[in-house]
């Protein structure tokens, strides 16, 4: 009788009984459909974090603070699970709005839109909260960009004085801003303006303020990540514009004759699918054509929705690394030659 290599692996059901979220993932290893896929994901994230010499991105688009996932990300930054996060502005906005005290509220997407406008009431699908708290904080923006005065900067460095801001403001420790500035880990804002920190910093500007936030000088500070790191991982929370500015950095490092060969560990958790043709369901496989993953990379997508996803996988990976030491990326942006990375022991 021929050996059959297509039915080697038979699956396991699940039984039920006491154990960890991180043994139930390792269980869900031999199920089907995305519970495998999810278990897949944080056996490659945990697989990538033992690596030496690697530097893990992380894009982040979709309203994840709003809908309570701030601690989670914040964890992530403070402990290393990733070393450079590309957001969306309106993730950190909500971010910065709740590390100084305000707050989201649990609402409902059946509410009646008409009177939460007469109450002032914010809708984002089942999340509510008070516009004039949100004004409140576009104006915070705009004073805070006066103190910084007429610069140009990349959005990294924006955010890093915000993150400074808050601090001496008594914001939370728990932030993502205020745990990215703690801990050193980069943030990029590639559409920075497509937010409410941007409304800010168009309130400045009519009040005169020449602040410039350098978009140009976002992608070559993130490529020069990328062409100095040993290794390169990304996990991608949704697609957008997140997921494009890591991926791109592949090809500018190749057009600049660097010799990269895409990231070598990807992770995606999304809702969209890739028959729409647009990059925030793409597959990974389709990235290899453009040279933006290795062909030999670990790489698997979750097609769920990342609120579902976050806490489980983060509290997996909580579970399998407490005693791991990484030697994670130290960034020194003061180089005479630009960025310059050396590996912690």
């Amino acid at each position: 009788m021929r050996h059959n290599i297509f039915t080697e692996n038979p699956t396991v059901p699940v039984d039920v009984k006491k154990r960890s979220i991180s043994e139930l993932l390792d269980v869900m290893l031999k199920t089907g459909f995305q519970g495998r896929k999810l278990a897949e994901s944080v056996q490659i994230w945990h697989n990538m974090l033992k690596e030496n010499n690697i530097t893990v991105f992380m894009g982040l688009s979709g309203a994840m603070v709003p809908a309570g996932m701030r601690k989670v990300i914040s964890y992530m930054i403070e402990n290393r699970m990733i070393d450079c996060l590309v957001s969306t502005g309106a993730n950190l906005f909500h971010d910065s709005h709740e590390a100084l005290g305000k707050k989201h509220y649990m609402g409902s997407h059946l509410a009646d839109d008409e009177k939460l406008f007469d109450y002032g009431v914010d809708r984002i699908y089942d999340i509510f909260a008070v516009e004039e708290e949100f004004r409140e904080a576009d104006t915070l923006i705009a004073d805070f960009a006066e103190e910084i005065g007429e610069i140009s900067c990349s959005s990294r460095e924006f955010v890093y004085l915000l993150g400074k801001k808050l601090v001496g403001c008594g914001a939370a420790e728990d932030s993502i801003v205020v745990s990215a500035y703690r801990h050193k880990v980069p943030i990029f804002v590639p559409a920075l303006s497509d937010s409410s920190i941007g409304i800010g910093l168009t309130i400045a500007r009519r009040r005169g303020l020449k602040l410039e936030v350098d978009q140009i000088k976002d992608v070559d500070e993130i490529t020069q990540i990328v062409e100095k790191s040993g290794k390169t991982g990304v996990i991608y929370v949704g697609g957008g514009v997140p997921k494009n500015f890591i991926q791109q950095t592949e090809v500018i490092a190749s057009i600049l004759g660097i010799n990269t060969s895409g990231h070598d560990y990807a992770i995606q958790y999304t809702s969209d699918s890739p028959h729409w043709g647009g990059l925030s369901g793409c597959t990974f496989d389709e990235a290899i054509s453009w040279g933006k993953i290795a062909v030999q990379a670990k790489k698997v997508q979750v097609f769920v929705d990342a609120t579902i996803a976050l806490p489980i996988v983060a509290h997996a990976l909580y579970e399998k690394c407490h005693e791991l030491k990484r030697n994670a990326p130290i960034f020194n942006w003061e180089g005479s030659d630009g960025l310059n990375i050396v590996y912690s022991e």
